[in-house]
């Protein structure tokens, strides 16, 4: 397989001449795309670029679509295929998490919230649980708001708190890649300042992928963006030249608000 010239010896996530399409509709069109390890890369363009779709490949949600295919290339994690036959996709989502646009909890407690991808992973042991799900909501930067109503609904919770627990539902499993999908979009301006400052924690952990319709937003949490168009990757490069200085005519209608 010939890397294109951007590719990167520390990315970790390898996009490769990827054509992804839902039925006959073409949806992403040879797509190269590298993702360093420990980073924030956010996807940014208008509705319906093919941002969020590119996003669910990576953890193979797609898989669920009838008509989802792949027309041509690869996905790779730490060089290894994800579609290839032998890779299991529920395990690969364990590896790569995914926090959704509308915060998601289960209608149970919050522990069982926090528990519940250990549970399905077979995991029993009530002290690793127990342990882990403190880590995660740590992690998570809920631990000090929840400690004391663990065993209360989690539907209870602001939703700011509703989309936290979410991440941290996603950390317990230890996942190498986070993927958010607009996170902040259902969220006030100080949920959402605390779901920035925490995507800015887990980076020294986790390598993280954003989709955002918040340009802002991209500026604040990101070191690098990609910018889609029409299924297409425009550009992609440190967040400040993508914002200061964009090689593209495309990019710099976008962001200047001239296309929505």
């Amino acid at each position: 397989m010939n890397a294109p010239a951007l590719s990167s010896p520390d990315a970790f996530l390898k996009v490769r001449n990827f054509d992804f399409a839902y039925g006959d509709n073409h949806v992403l069109h040879n797509i190269n795309l590298d993702i360093p390890r420990n980073e924030v890369t956010a996807f940014i363009g208008p509705s319906g670029c093919g941002k969020s779709t590119l996003l669910r490949c990576f953890n193979r949600i797609n898989d669920l679509v009838d008509v989802a295919r792949i027309k041509n290339g690869t996905i790779t994690l730490d060089g290894v295929d994800i579609n290839h036959r032998d890779i299991d996709p529920i395990a690969l989502r364990r590896s790569v998490g995914m926090v959704f646009q509308k915060y998601n909890p289960f209608p149970r407690s919050i522990f069982e919230n926090a528990a519940y991808g250990l549970d399905v992973a077979g995991i029993k042991n009530k002290k690793v649980v127990a342990e882990t799900v403190e880590h995660s909501l740590r992690a998570a930067t809920l631990w000090e708001e929840v400690k004391d109503r663990l065993h209360e609904s989690a539907l209870g919770l602001s939703g700011g708190q509703q989309q936290r627990l979410c991440i941290a539902r996603a950390l317990a499993v230890k996942p190498q890649v986070v993927l958010m999908d607009e996170p902040c979009s259902a969220l006030d301006p100080i949920a959402t300042a605390k779901i920035e400052e925490l995507v800015l924690q887990l980076r020294e952990k986790y390598t993280i992928v954003i989709v955002t319709h918040n340009m802002e937003q991209a500026r604040r949490v990101a070191d690098t963006t990609a910018f889609f168009l029409l299924g297409k990757l425009i550009e992609h490069a440190p967040t400040s030249e993508i914002f200061h200085n964009p090689a593209k005519p495309e990019t710099e209608r976008y962001i200047s608000g001239q296309m929505g």
